[in-house]
């Protein structure tokens, strides 16, 4: 049984395969292969992503019974 990569193996080995892809003379197969191989690596770090986010929704605040309460979370850069 295979684990999940974690987000930060994942993203590099995006990092990787656009670098490769990006400087040219790879050929069509090997291409094909690469851009599966991306396109199930950035399903696995949105996942992660979203994971993170909710725990982080839970987080943020809690009520009176100590009970966690869902707020939407917002990046610094949204709040400005």
């Amino acid at each position: 049984m295979s684990s999940s990569p974690t987000f930060e193996s994942a993203f590099a080995r995006l990092e990787e395969i656009l670098k490769k892809m990006s400087q040219g003379a790879v050929p069509l197969e090997e291409s094909l292969s690469l851009y599966e191989e991306a396109d199930k690596l950035i399903e696995t770090c949105n996942k992660k992503l979203n994971e993170a986010e909710k725990k982080i929704q839970m987080l943020v605040k809690v009520d009176e019974q100590g009970q966690p309460v869902l707020e939407n979370f917002t990046t610094a850069r949204e709040q400005n």
